[in-house]
């Protein structure tokens, strides 16, 4: 327990100081493939936010998932990529082989489902390769190019507005 706390201090700090370096580099680019990272500790209505992205256009095959929890139960079996604070090594990079190709990806748009700071989550999003991240307001302003004001059980509240702005900045 003792050093799982030491591995997440060590690992946000890691994170913001790399986010000191960061470079915008958002295009106008429309919006056709969609990443998401969440965190199914909290929030457990993965169908729900999916199916408010396919009625606003977006294809099922270009939405790529990868969850993260605490902790997984053993019988517990899901059909997406899934990790946990076990994946992160002491040197803030991933082992788990799913979790790097989802990073590596270059999604046009990068949903970051999380309202609380959580050091592997943050670390995904830093190391994602997406062209434009949104992400909800309470977490690190210089993750996202674009933070949404609600909470994570809100999610038809929080697709609603991303599309609304998705539209004003000519992304759709």
């Amino acid at each position: 327990m003792f050093l799982n706390y030491i591995k997440n201090f060590f690992t946000k700090r890691n994170v913001k100081n790399r986010l000191s370096n960061v470079m915008n580099q958002a295009t106008s680019d429309g919006i056709k493939t969609v990443g998401i990272v969440f965190d199914a500790t909290y929030f457990q209505d993965k169908e729900g936010l999916v199916s408010e992205l396919l009625g606003n256009g977006i294809s099922e095959k270009n939405i790529q998932i990868l969850v993260y929890k605490d902790k997984f139960k053993k019988s517990e079996i899901l059909d997406i990529p899934q990790f946990s604070l076990k994946d992160l090594n002491w040197n803030a990079s991933f082992e788990n082989q799913e979790v790097i190709d989802f990073t590596k990806n270059k999604f046009d748009l990068l949903i970051s489902y999380y309202d609380l700071e959580k050091a592997p989550l943050l670390l995904v999003s830093q190391l994602s390769e997406a062209q434009f991240k949104v992400g909800f307001s309470s977490i690190d302003k210089r993750l996202n190019h674009f933070m949404i004001n609600t909470n994570a059980v809100n999610y038809k509240v929080f697709v609603e507005e991303l599309f609304r702005y998705l539209k004003i900045l000519n992304k759709i």
